[in-house]
């Protein structure tokens, strides 16, 4: 046999025997890639993303479309090869295992903090799409957790309505705090609440709350890595009544980062007229009762996302504008926004045409 033929034929051998190894060699790191992107005034499967009853709607059009990012499951452990072809791929990012999943986070623990940072980012995005249009809400304090073997344990509930602390009117989550470390350890603290239940019902209803009843709860002391304080294990969060039937249905889509977009696509929905007047719009943001818009993780697969599904605005983050900006895709433009008023002044402009003026982020 030639020796060039002997010396390719043990380079390949070699070759194979490599991607073997790499095949088999398993490597701490995960890949994020561009995910879907749905418009939020669409109907997909026939349902549409925003659902609203009880208030007058209007003809929308154009796209406002939220967008994601697809990743690899906690349990799934990448190769070499996986990992460098990912590293190669422009449209690809390779990042620390840790990074999407941190401290050993199971794949079940990750699709419930998503499914609940979801859910909380529904919530905001209603609210603070109604504040907007100045279209009051009723705020409650409530209880969002009880700490397992706590104290509250049994005798407060998720979902309860925290009207008051020892008599004193709460309006504000951090308050149920201060009023409980007012007390030594062992002390007696009493809440008027409305229970979840009850709460529910008036909520669904579209009415205010009423049924209070007085629950009293020992303090304990505690044992976290705070300062040592009195305690009966609850976390105090706000819950909201709104005027009218509000729905957001999506499937498959987890996480925060569709608040702002949300929130567009409802004021799109309940003024008259078309807020992109056809045009495609998409952005990113997380959203809070206020209306602030907040960062989110993985824009750079997002702007793709958005870029390939017809998008040629993107509304981004201010804290991710420096990101965005270093590798904004080839025909997008990429527009700044730190509120939802940010947002939709930024639409308005899009829609008229007047995009010479629009809020832009640097690299610098």
């Amino acid at each position: 046999m030639p020796r060039r033929t002997v010396t390719m034929l043990a380079s390949t051998l070699v070759l194979i025997a490599l991607l073997c190894v790499g095949a088999l060699t398993k490597v701490p790191y995960a890949e994020m890639s561009p995910g879907p992107t749905v418009n939020t005034l669409s109907s997909p499967g026939g349902k549409p993303v925003l659902q609203i009853s009880g208030h007058k709607t209007y003809p929308t059009s154009g796209h406002l479309n939220m967008v994601t990012v697809r990743v690899t499951q906690a349990d799934y452990r990448m190769n070499i090869v996986e990992a460098v072809y990912g590293w190669l791929a422009h449209d690809d990012v390779v990042v620390p295992h840790d990074t999407l999943y941190p401290n050993g986070q199971t794949e079940q623990q990750s699709s419930q903090e998503n499914a609940e940072e979801f859910s909380q980012s529904q919530e905001s995005a209603k609210v603070a799409a109604l504040k907007e249009l100045h279209i009051p809400v009723v705020s409650h304090v409530n209880v969002a957790s009880v700490l397992k073997n706590s104290p509250a344990e049994g005798k407060l509930h998720a979902g309860d309505l925290i009207e008051a602390v020892d008599g004193t009117k709460v309006t504000r989550p951090d308050q149920v705090a201060g009023l409980v470390t007012r007390h030594k350890p062992g002390q007696d603290v009493v809440f008027t609440v409305v229970p979840a239940k009850t709460a529910a019902a008036a909520k669904k209803a579209g009415k205010e709350p009423s049924g209070s009843r007085k629950v009293t709860v020992k303090t304990a002391l505690s044992h976290d890595s705070g300062k040592s304080r009195a305690i009966v294990g609850i976390a105090a969060g706000t819950d909201h009544t709104f005027p009218f039937d509000i729905d957001i249905k999506l499937a498959d889509v987890g996480g925060p980062s569709a608040g702002m977009m949300f929130s567009l696509g409802l004021i799109d929905e309940l003024t008259p007229g078309s807020l992109t007047g056809g045009k495609f719009v998409a952005g990113t943001g997380t959203i809070d009762d206020k209306g602030t818009v907040g960062p989110i993780g993985g824009i750079a697969m997002k702007m793709i996302g958005a870029r390939d599904a017809g998008a040629r605005y993107f509304l981004a983050p201010s804290d991710n504008c420096k990101e965005a900006a270093a590798d904004t895709p080839k025909g997008l433009t990429l527009v700044r926004v730190k509120n939802l008023s940010d947002a939709k002044a930024s639409v308005d402009k899009i829609r008229t045409g007047d995009t010479a003026g629009l809020p832009s982020c640097s690299a610098g």
